[in-house]
This record gives structure tokens, sequence and C-alpha cells, in this order.
């Protein structure tokens, strides 16, 4: 089956109340009709999702954003003109016609234009923004290739196969608070990025949940997974434990390693990060290290997952 068959029946599932599972540019979503507060139930069932988690919505051009949400800043399309479509959720007070349940009760909904011409064209021919998470079990790995999606949802009603993602982490998520942009969660598109269109905030939002990814622990594979230190080092049999490696400097001695970067390039850490998370998960290793990088332009994206991955897991 084409990819054009796939997107008009997952788009047809879509208009029934069904939820499918599609490609975008960061990870796979779980989608359905985001004006259909039963479909979006569904996707929380099939997820095992906590009420309390928000879902972001996808739209397909920025002519829509007016129809779900309240638009009383300009400064929103200086920003979305900028960064859509792209690994970019906004995050605007909502109108009515979006369900409560997909902004788990909260007056403010996250919205973006995915940069992925799959997804673009599902949200088109599905005739309806479309709420979508990631296609995983809460807090477990995040999926960037069907198979993924596979493993954790297999009762999902449809999966397009797009094949692997591009960006391979969840977009960047912000606020517009008076003073300038709030990034609540770190993605591809960074602080240095975003402040060549708005000053950055002085303003912290409170410690409460606006957005997906925001909780301590998520992305967790089920074997034990750490951070790589010198401390961590001292302590395990190499012989047992698998690392996630960019560097290539702590490679030997372990018993499977998977090289995420042959050039030191955080974007391509980024784009295989969750693979090799998957691909470590489904090997014979007994737990996973990760080399960690320097919290500094896209490593900070990429430090948040690690971190959160390995924080049920702290010794």
């Amino acid at each position: 089956m084409n990819i054009y068959e796939q997107i008009k029946i997952a788009a047809e599932y879509i208009k029934k109340g069904k939820v499918v599972a599609f490609p975008t540019e960061t990870v796979y979503g779980l989608g359905a009709n985001a004006l259909n507060p039963n479909a979006v139930a569904r996707i929380f069932e099939l997820k095992e999702r906590p009420s309390f988690d928000p879902l972001i919505v996808h739209i397909a051009d920025i002519s829509q954003i007016d129809k779900i949400a309240i638009i009383n800043d300009e400064r929103i399309y200086d920003i979305a003109n900028k960064f859509w479509p792209g690994p970019l959720t906004i995050i605007l007070p909502k109108r009515s016609i979006i369900p409560d349940i997909v902004t788990s009760g909260l007056p403010t909904v996250g919205i973006r234009i995915p940069n992925n011409p799959i997804a673009l064209e599902l949200i088109r021919n599905s005739e309806c923004p479309i709420a979508a998470p990631s296609a995983n079990k809460f807090g477990k790995i995040s999926p960037t290739k069907a198979s993924h999606v596979k493993k954790y949802i297999p009762d999902v009603d449809f999966i397009i196969d797009g094949g692997k993602t591009t960006v391979g982490i969840e977009s960047t998520i912000i606020k517009l608070n008076d003073d300038g942009f709030e990034i609540l969660r770190h993605g591809v598109i960074t602080e240095d990025d975003l402040s060549k269109v708005l000053p950055k905030s002085s303003i912290k939002t409170e410690n409460k949940i606006l957005a997906s990814g925001m909780m301590k622990s998520h992305y967790s594979p089920d074997k034990k997974f750490y951070l790589l230190d010198e401390n961590i080092l001292s302590q395990i049999d190499k012989s047992k434990a698998g690392l996630i490696s960019f560097t290539g400097k702590y490679n030997e001695g372990f018993k499977k390693v998977i090289q995420c970067s042959h050039s030191n390039e955080l974007l391509e850490y980024a784009i295989n990060i969750f693979d090799a998370m998957h691909q470590m998960e489904e090997s014979d290793v007994e737990f996973i290290l990760a080399e960690p990088v320097e919290e500094k332009g896209i490593g900070k994206a990429i430090m948040d997952r690690l971190k959160k991955a390995a924080y049920k897991h702290k010794k």
C-alpha cells in the first residue's frame, strides 16, 4: 500500500472518531480529531496517559490558529511565520471548541504545524485539527519508527508507516509572557533561534504542567538506564551493559555500543537517540548507559530527554 493510500485510509478513520498513528518530523504521533472528546479519550486510554497531562493540537495552516485559539498577541504570528511548519509548539488561550479533555482542563492549548508532508496531508484530508501526543505508552521511549508504535500500541486503529522521523525528539514548547518567550520544553529550536525573533522572558512559570513532557520522569526504557559518568563506570560491569555513544571515547569494553553520531553533531545525536534506546531495550544487555553532552543549544533538549529517562533509575 503506497503512502497516499495509507493517508486516505487514516483520514477516514479520523473522521469516524478513531485513533491513528502517523509520522511527524519529531516523533510518531497518536492522533484523533481534536474536536471529538470521545476520540481524544481513546488516545488517553491507548497510551495509559494520566488525564492531567495535556495534548498538543496539530494544524496544517497558520490561518487555522484563530479557529481553536484566542489570538490576543500579534507576536504569535512573528514566531509562527518564522518557525512553522516546524518542531515548535506555542501555548495559547483556547477557544471553547477545543474540549477540556484535550487540555486537561487548562484554559490554554498547545498548537503546532508539523514539518512533515505526510502529517500535513493527513490533517488536510481529515478536515479537522488533530490532537496527538507521542505514539507510545505513557512515560516510555518515544517512537521514531512505525515498528516502535507497533511495539507499544498494537491496538491502534491504523498506522501510517512513513519511515524514520527526521528530527527525532519532541518539539520545543513555548509560551509568551509580557516581556518575551519562555521555554517550557526544550527541542531542536533553541533559545538562540527564538531570541532572533523575540527576547527571552525573565518570568519563570510556577512548577505546574502546562504542556506535554514536563514531568520529571519520562522517555524511559524498561531496562535500567543511567547517564554515563566516572562514578557509574567504577561500579558497573561493562560486559553486561549497552552504551549509547556520542563521541566514541568510552566505547571499549561494553557488551553493545550504538554510535549515534559519527561527526560529533548534536542534531545527529538527537535524531538517533530514541531509536538507540529502543534497540538497547530489545537487546540482551542488562542495563543501558547514555553519554551526556554539554547543555548548550540542542544539547539542552538532549539532556532533558536523557535526564528524564534516567530519573526513576537514579542510584
